[in-house]
């Protein structure tokens, strides 16, 4: 956790600022002995006492909500890892780094990471979204993007009682006018593009209740057992809404949601949260970039297991000083700053007093180019293995 909260920092200077003499050898051994299930029972410990504060803070219309996402993070090359993640097609061999997939469960309203999966390369994240699922209640509202959205993910949610804001799947059809017709499974169909759902009533301007129809092919990532387990008809809302911005194109976007009364829960309560979904990007962030867990350094898989435990316990840690300093400070918890909360972390002592963390401004509908201004140094891609490519400058008579 030292190394971790220290921005992965090497074993080297591990041993500097721990005033312990080791080297990263002796490190290395000795993390191997303690068992992945040490970190995991810490993380569960930590979470076990900040999982009520999601039952109060962050709720949305009186439920928690849950923002789910994949992601990946790359790793040393090494058979193992290599055997278990793999590497992109478009790397060769030796040319490349194992990378792996993940699956994050985000609580919306204080960011605490409640579950991260990690699974190999070409890994739909479906086929993992349900190991997750346990760690959710009833009642709850799960938020994710269309790559997690179907039949199926929708159904598994409610069997739990848990509600979806989904967005739809760009190949769903979705017809909004009243009383059309529909596609009927297991007849012949003349009619092109129709939907795949019967309408049911209206709620508004873009705004509907349908019937979903249960797919007659079970997708790859479910067994043939749990799709027949699943019901044959869904009764879900279908809402579509615009996005614009001055200067943009407005970008229309549909949902579908098992949150049915139009009263409790209008459609522009839900377009904003849907916007919410945006967090999860942020939080990823963090985790990635501001601590660095884009590149892990152990070289077997129990440790880059480890290594991914002892990055949700740290995050988790921030994410509770944020907590306090929101409440602290009377601002929501996401306005305080991650690096801030993370920087009084590292140079913390017990007893030491949370001081004011720095309070980021309200920037709504802020508009910034995804580009980078600095230059990077223009080396060639390795394209060959290294061993190849150091013969290659030995036989030219180059000093490799």
């Amino acid at each position: 956790m030292i190394q971790v909260i220290h921005g992965n920092t090497a074993l080297t200077h591990i041993s500097l600022f721990s005033g312990r003499s080791f080297t990263a050898t002796a490190y290395c051994q000795a993390r191997r002995f303690l068992p992945l299930a040490v970190f995991q029972t810490v993380l569960r410990n930590l979470l076990k006492g900040l999982v009520p504060d999601t039952q109060t803070q962050g709720l949305w219309r009186g439920h928690r909500t849950w923002l789910v996402d994949g992601s990946s993070f790359s790793m040393p090359d090494t058979p193992e890892l290599q055997a278990k993640f793999g590497q992109p097609g478009n790397q060769s061999p030796g040319c490349g780094f194992p990378v792996a997939k993940i699956l994050a469960l985000f609580h919306a309203g204080t960011g605490l990471l409640l579950d991260v999966v990690a699974a190999p390369l070409r890994t739909h994240d479906m086929s993992q979204v349900g190991g997750i699922h346990p760690t959710l209640q009833a009642d709850d509202i799960m938020v994710v993007d269309r790559g997690l959205s179907s039949y199926a993910h929708v159904a598994m949610l409610s069997q739990r009682l848990v509600h979806a804001v989904f967005r739809m799947h760009q190949r769903q059809i979705v017809d909004f006018t009243p009383g059309r017709p529909h596609f009927h499974l297991g007849e012949k169909n003349t009619q092109k593009g129709l939907p795949r759902s019967r309408w049911l009533r209206g709620l508004g301007v873009l705004d509907q209740v349908v019937e979903w129809f249960k797919p007659v092919d079970a997708p790859e990532w479910m067994t043939a057992e749990e799709y027949a387990a699943l019901p044959d008809t869904l009764v879900v809302r279908e809402l579509r809404y615009d996005v614009g911005r001055p200067g943009f194109r407005t970008k229309s976007v549909t949902l579908v949601t098992t949150l049915l009364d139009a009263e409790l829960y209008p459609l522009e309560a839900l377009a904003e949260l849907y916007g919410m979904r945006w967090r999860v990007e942020l939080n990823l962030r963090h985790l990635k970039q501001t601590m660095k867990m884009d590149v892990l350094k152990c070289a077997t898989v129990e440790g880059v297991l480890k290594e991914l435990a002892a990055y949700a316990i740290v995050y988790n840690l921030v994410c509770l000083v944020m907590m306090e300093a929101a409440k602290r400070q009377k601002v929501a918890v996401e306005r305080i700053s991650f690096i801030d909360a993370l920087r009084w972390l590292l140079q913390a002592k017990p007893g030491d007093e949370l001081p004011e963390l720095i309070v980021n401004p309200d920037r709504p509908d802020r508009v910034e180019p995804r580009v980078k201004k600095r230059r990077p140094k223009q080396y060639p891609l390795m394209k060959k293995p290294r061993a190849e490519l150091r013969n290659n400058l030995m036989g030219q008579g180059v000093n490799a």
